[in-house]
């Protein structure tokens, strides 16, 4: 027999889930198809390897010093405006890529990009913890960030391809075809958005009553609790010691993973003979492993009420993987140790962001969240540019990987140290069923 948790949870998933999921597939592809653009960009442009780390990378610096503003704009705007706000301005400066001209334009366009961009990602994870109770968090947040691997796994053959074959179209090179192409669905969505998305349940006219009322109860209750045992305003969540420790551990994530997919394309044609099509195929296959490890992996943690395990084991898959891609020389075995640590980065993210949303809530939710994104984004920045430098230093990829793994290590080991209260995500609620 179908209860009122069953039928609401089902309506608030099938309305939001799906069509979230690919407002990020956009966001984030619109974020790491530098990777592709990479190789043929940085010889038409005369970029370094440590050029065009550091210019990918600088999004994020941008993006760290926007977040918690973009964040708390989101909570007192409300999502649907706030969010349709940002995918038109990344739209926009996304086409802008396609026309930089150098290092310093190609910096700046980046540095935009992360400005236009900041709140998105945080303001979605605060967005869902409106919708949906703690038990729920982990599958939720694995469903929505599914449309990372699967950005790469369908955005990789589409890249390739706009690269392999609209190179010279109306005297343009492939690559500047990839950026213009590929911003043009953020302009459009960023209309729908305006029209489709519901700020919070009390708004939502596609529930029954019966269902808000539910809803809302719930969520009432889970943030009575987490405020009985921790209450903090949004500028006391800045100077919090576990907001700070969260962000590191963010940060041991978010290095690798950008680290890797912002140069992996080029890995992959340096193992010889491939077309960019091909090295569009091959990438996608470690970000597909991770697409379904991080499906169940996050249904896993919910099942079990348990969070700190599920993440340590995918954050240290994250470091032997990487140590094995440093280690063979095969590129088949490369790949397959990439593979590993795709489900390090994929499985561990969903599981994350349970944490600090089992610890804030309201307003200090929207800062703490902001916050933690922030500080762990400087990865993006941090690690493309290390890795970058290394390679041009050593001229392998052997000591970028080895930096990227130790990240994955520091991660495990902080959230060993700090460890995670269950009780704060049960709320005295019956849990699902």
């Amino acid at each position: 027999m179908d209860s009122i948790e069953q039928r609401t949870i089902s309506k608030v998933t099938w309305r939001l889930v799906p069509f979230l999921m690919f407002c990020y597939f956009i966001a984030f592809l619109d974020r790491v198809n530098n990777g592709f653009a990479g190789g043929p960009m940085s010889k038409d442009l005369g970029l370094s390897a440590s050029q065009f780390g550091f210019a990918a990378g600088i999004f994020f610096i941008a993006y760290f010093f926007f977040e918690v503003p973009s964040n708390l704009a989101l909570d007192k705007f409300g999502a649907r405006r706030w969010i349709a706000r940002i995918m038109f301005t990344w739209g926009l400066v996304s086409v802008a890529q396609g026309f930089v001209t150098g290092i310093g334009s190609f910096t700046a366009v980046r540095l935009l990009l992360g400005v236009a961009e900041a709140g998105f990602f945080p303001g979605i994870i605060f967005f869902l913890t409106l919708w949906f109770p703690s038990v729920y968090r982990a599958r939720i947040v694995g469903l929505f960030m599914f449309a990372i691997p699967i950005s790469t796994v369908i955005g990789s053959p589409i890249s390739g391809i706009i690269l392999d074959h609209l190179n010279g179209v109306m005297g343009l090179h492939g690559w500047q075809w990839m950026f213009i192409v590929e911003a043009i669905p953020a302009l459009i969505m960023a209309f729908v958005v305006w029209f489709y998305l519901t700020d919070r349940p009390s708004d939502a006219n596609w529930l029954a009553d019966d269902e808000k009322k539910w809803l809302q109860g719930r969520l009432d209750s889970e943030r009575a609790l987490r405020e009985s045992k921790v209450k903090l305003r949004w500028t006391q969540v800045l100077a919090n010691p576990r907001v700070w420790a969260l962000g590191i551990v963010y940060y041991g994530i978010t290095g690798p993973q950008y680290g890797l997919s912002f140069f992996l394309p080029q890995i992959i044609k340096g193992f010889g003979g491939l077309s960019n099509t091909q090295v569009g195929l091959i990438n996608a296959f470690p970000f597909a492993v991770g697409a379904v490890t991080m499906i169940l992996w996050s249904r896993m943690s919910d099942a079990a009420h348990e969070r700190k395990i599920h993440f340590i084991i995918p954050a240290l898959a994250i470091t032997v993987g990487l140590v094995g891609a440093a280690l063979f020389s095969s590129p088949t075995l490369q790949i397959l140790s990439i593979a590993v640590a795709s489900f390090g980065f994929f499985a561990s993210l969903p599981v994350f962001w349970t944490l600090p949303t089992a610890y804030l809530s309201g307003t200090a939710a929207a800062a703490g969240i902001a916050a933690v994104n922030s500080i762990g984004n400087l990865g993006g920045y941090i690690g493309p540019q290390v890795f970058g430098l290394l390679k041009d230093y050593t001229g392998s990829a052997f000591a970028g990987y080895m930096f990227l793994a130790s990240l994955g290590l520091l991660a495990a080991v902080i959230v060993l140290i700090i460890g995670h209260d269950p009780a704060m995500e049960k709320a005295g609620a019956a849990p699902a069923e």
